[in-house]
């Protein structure tokens, strides 16, 4: 009777000690489980964040190659200006065009290796975005004296009007550098606009 109640006792003993072991088993690996969670997820989190920040989708890409010839022929321009025009005003915004757009040139192409993309979309800018065509330039190369500021005013801000236009490709980028980017553009050139529309009345 005494050994059946030993056993009884001894066998209650172990199902407790195998409990308390079962009980500890699962809160090491529940909590090691919500560790590896939480880091997996804070992980994620972070690899999401600086995808946002960082990356490049189809449409920044896009944008920053039309935008290279885009600002690239204001500089063009620009520096015909130089030559050509005696109007102190005139002078002093085509040089902040060449050298603001210069400094902007750089930065997307920067964008564009970093992203592995090339500079190039394949196919001409012609008649896009505000661009000026052969017949235009060649009219504005021709012209002289105040014939050329007018020319190359209403030039420019046709052309800085399609800039503040492309620019509305990258309104909603997830990359915060673009976005900040085509909000600079929009910024300084519709300010440009309304200087050159009173510099033209």
């Amino acid at each position: 009777m005494k050994n059946n109640r030993l056993v009884t006792t001894l066998l209650a003993i172990i199902a407790v000690l195998l409990a308390a072991i079962l009980a500890a088993v699962v809160l090491r690996d529940g909590n090691s489980m919500e560790e590896t969670m939480g880091h997996d997820m804070g992980s994620h989190s972070s690899t999401s964040s600086n995808s946002s920040s960082t990356g490049f989708t189809g449409a920044d890409t896009m944008f920053l190659q039309m935008m290279i010839p885009h600002h690239q022929q204001a500089i063009d321009i620009s520096e015909l200006a130089l030559q050509k025009s005696q109007n102190s005003e005139l002078l002093s915004l085509a040089k902040i065009i060449i050298r603001d757009q210069k400094s902007e040139i750089a930065q997307m192409k920067s964008w564009l290796d970093q992203a592995g993309s090339s500079e190039h979309m394949g196919h001409s800018m012609e008649g896009m975005g505000g661009m000026l065509n052969d017949e235009d330039l060649a009219a504005l190369d021709k012209a002289i004296g105040k014939n050329f500021d007018t020319l190359w005013l209403k030039g420019m801000i046709e052309h800085h009007d399609g800039a503040i236009h492309m620019s509305e490709m990258i309104r909603d980028a997830s990359n915060l550098e673009i976005k900040a980017f085509g909000e600079k553009i929009v910024k300084d050139q519709s300010a440009q606009i309304t200087q050159m529309k009173k510099m033209l009345a």
